[in-house]
């Protein structure tokens, strides 16, 4: 299979299900920047290995990887319409996720100090968890975006909202387990 096929090269582009759509389509802007959280979170990860022998750090690596293979699934979900017929092969995001996410911020959160104004990031790794954590941001609002002209599955968003507070989380985390206190925003 060759990685060109110049299908795309008059600015359209094929969803899931075979409908075909301009690149610019909301939708292909919502699973695009998800495409594009997950890749940033494989920079975070990357970061994340040389110090891996942190304990933190290896579990950090461990869920940041299962959260790469949810966002490839949100990336599906995305690129299929809710009323088309190839929605049935689709893993859709369910509350279990969200959940899950909203146990390991409570771990990420209690040995770090208590948060009492907004925060810079300071270690590499907390510096890279901040960058995914915008974009996440990004394409949490390009979903909603999504949502106010085609039906899409709310747990996305709720998903992505948790994501963000959790790369916030860790990039606490970060900074407390490389020994860097917190840099508060001096307005």
């Amino acid at each position: 299979m060759k990685l060109y096929t110049k299908v795309g090269d008059d600015g359209g582009t094929v969803l899931f299900d075979g409908t075909r759509v301009q690149k610019c389509d909301a939708r292909v802007s919502a699973y695009g920047e998800v495409d594009e959280l997950n890749a940033f979170i494989g920079v975070a990860i990357a970061a994340a290995v040389g110090h891996a022998e942190k304990v933190a750090h290896a579990t950090m690596i461990e869920r940041m990887t299962m959260i790469q293979n949810a966002l490839f699934d949100m990336g599906a979900e995305l690129a299929t319409p809710m009323d088309s017929k190839s929605w049935s092969r689709i893993k859709a995001m369910d509350e279990n996720r969200p959940r899950l996410l909203e146990g390991w911020i409570d771990e990420a959160c209690a040995p770090v100090p208590e948060l009492r104004a907004f925060v810079l990031p300071g270690d590499l790794l907390a510096a890279h968890l901040h960058v995914c954590r915008t974009v996440c941001r990004r394409a949490e609002r390009s979903v909603v975006a999504l949502s106010q002209i085609q039906t899409t599955n709310p747990q996305v968003v709720i998903y992505l909202n948790r994501l963000s507070d959790l790369l916030f989380a860790w990039s606490r985390l970060a900074n407390h387990t490389a020994g860097v206190k917190d840099v508060e925003w001096r307005a």
